[in-house]
């Protein structure tokens, strides 16, 4: 691991920077395996979607 002191704006830069040098499908990969990992990030109120649905179910008469 390695600790560098650098501002918001440098340490941004790099970031955008290193994204770039990945081919088109290394940066599909990579923005899909950050959008898991915030999925996963834990929250105090997770909203329970499904909380309030209801499903309307209609059976065919044959």
């Amino acid at each position: 691991m390695e600790i560098r002191f650098q501002t918001k704006e440098e340490s941004n830069r790099q970031q955008q920077e290193d994204f770039l040098k990945l081919s088109g499908a290394e940066r599909v990969r990579s923005f899909l395996k950050l959008s898991e990992r915030i999925s996963r990030f834990p929250v105090k109120n997770r909203v329970d979607k499904n909380k309030d649905n209801f499903i309307i179910v209609i059976e065919r008469k044959e």
